[in-house]
């Protein structure tokens, strides 16, 4: 942050060459899973802070790979209303990110309900549902990592993965009582 409190920003500005298209893939890729906001084309930001770093650099050398060009660039809004805009533009992306999340936590809750209504109580399904709990787990982390804003859905989310996690709990009682039943 400078001394007026307006967010830095770090500004990624990369060329590749069309062809072959896998190294442009790549880098986008790269970039979409730090957490950068596309600006246009090549053209990429994301808030100057640690957790960012690793992704731009991994960036910057699949970009140098694919004999392309990168220049990063240190920037901050002109004005505190321009500040303002590209902030609330990061956590809209953020925002669709905890979106997406929640609409996941309502399928898998949606799942454990399936196989409760069916009975299934198996150890295999078991295993199925606590590698999709500790897939929204780590979702959950990564985004809440890139959230430097805090979107508004960011408490929602968190709630929702607590209601996974007792739903699991529950299903996972349950598996074990028709595991036992003689």
């Amino acid at each position: 942050m400078t001394n007026d409190s307006r967010a830095r920003w770090v500004l990624m500005l990369v060329k590749i060459p069309a062809e072959p298209s896998r190294y442009r893939v790549a880098v986008w890729r790269e970039l979409r899973k730090v957490g950068a906001l596309s600006l246009g084309q090549g053209l990429w930001a994301m808030p100057d802070v640690p957790v960012f770093a690793a992704g731009l650099s991994r960036a910057m050398e699949l970009a140098e790979r694919a004999d392309g060009e990168a220049v990063v660039l240190e920037a901050a809004g002109r004005d505190e209303a321009d500040a303002e805009r590209l902030k609330a533009m990061f956590t809209a992306a953020r925002q669709a990110d905890w979106a997406e999340f929640l609409a996941d936590c309502a399928k898998y809750q949606a799942e454990l309900d399936k196989e409760i209504r069916n009975a299934k109580f198996t150890l295999a399904e078991l295993e199925e549902e606590e590698q999709s709990l500790e897939r929204l787990r780590r979702w959950y982390r990564d985004i809440q990592a890139r959230d430097v804003f805090g979107a508004p859905d960011a408490g929602q989310a968190a709630q929702r993965l607590k209601e996974c996690t007792a739903r699991y709990e529950d299903y996972t009682e349950r598996v074990f009582a028709a595991l036992h039943q003689t």
